[in-house]
């Protein structure tokens, strides 16, 4: 029975991992795509925070900035983990 009295919370889950996941899926396919070698690309931002190492190509470098590189980083290295 609900307590009418007391504030509910609703909490929007929000998987991050997914949509890091998304996104470089994304990013690595339109770096392939243009022929650059996607690591180098994608590490060469994540270092330096220059969005220009990413192509405009199918939107890839709108997507990648919209995550901050701590949090990208942090993904790929938990992703890294899971596989050892």
């Amino acid at each position: 029975m609900i307590d009418n009295n007391e504030t509910l919370k609703w909490k929007l889950e929000f998987d991050k991992a997914q949509e890091v996941h998304d996104i470089m899926t994304d990013v690595y396919e339109a770096l392939k795509v243009k022929g650059y070698d996607p690591i180098s690309q994608i590490v060469g931002y994540i270092l330096s925070g220059d969005p220009t190492y990413i192509t405009s190509y199918n939107g890839a470098r709108g997507k990648i900035v919209r995550v901050e590189r701590d949090e990208l980083l942090e993904e790929l290295v938990k992703s890294y983990i899971k596989t050892l």
